[in-house]
């Protein structure tokens, strides 16, 4: 399964293996925010809710996690 997860605020690239070998994306958002998409391919829910203990753990607020389709 794979999941999209935005977090408000930048997140380095380099915190990229420490969250699951997630692909790192900053941008803004229409009020002008800084968003950090984090796009992660898990095997499970226990995994993701390991990612959403981490993002916690660093006084991150996530603002959506959302399961995506992936073409194979």
């Amino acid at each position: 399964m794979v999941y999209q997860i935005k977090i408000q605020g930048k997140l380095d690239k380099s915190w990229s293996e420490w969250l699951g070998s997630a692909r790192v994306t900053c941008d803004f958002d229409e009020n002008g925010l800084m968003i950090t998409t984090l796009t992660v391919e898990l095997a499970d829910q226990p995994a993701l809710f390991g990612i959403l203990d981490r993002i916690r753990d660093m006084n991150l607020l996530p603002i959506t996690v959302e399961r995506i389709d992936v073409e194979k």
